[in-house]
């Protein structure tokens, strides 16, 4: 055998063994890389506390919308960036497009401060 062949089976051998350790070592860390606008503030939202207003809770007791549609749009919504990074007394009002599970068009408002979010308004479109 040549010398190329046994150089490119190292060269295999090493790419094929640090992907191994990289795989391993780096999905043991929940790491989620995300550099959207859109994705960066539904993740901070996310990983705050969340709550709820009085008139949230009135809308989630009726029967069209439930807690799984909110995580939902938390998860796979649209922040509309016109209406949204409204700077209110010490965080900022963000408005949210997404669905409920019926496939209905819902929006949310959602004041994000430092250590916390709350849920102000959902609306059904």
């Amino acid at each position: 055998m040549s010398s190329f062949t046994y150089r490119l089976g190292y060269y295999l051998f090493g790419v094929l063994g640090g992907s191994l350790i990289l795989f391993f070592v780096l999905g043991q860390k929940k790491m989620r890389c995300s550099y959207f606008p859109n994705d960066r503030v539904l993740n901070n939202i996310k990983s705050k506390p969340f709550g709820y207003s009085e008139n949230a809770s009135k809308k989630l007791a009726e029967n069209w919308i439930d807690t799984i549609d909110i995580k939902n749009t938390l998860t796979y919504g649209d922040v509309d960036f016109d209406r949204s990074n409204i700077k209110i007394k010490n965080g900022k009002l963000y408005t949210i497009e997404g669905k409920t599970t019926k496939n209905q068009p819902i929006e949310i408002i959602i004041e994000n401060y430092e250590n916390k979010a709350i849920l102000k308004e959902i609306i059904r479109k």
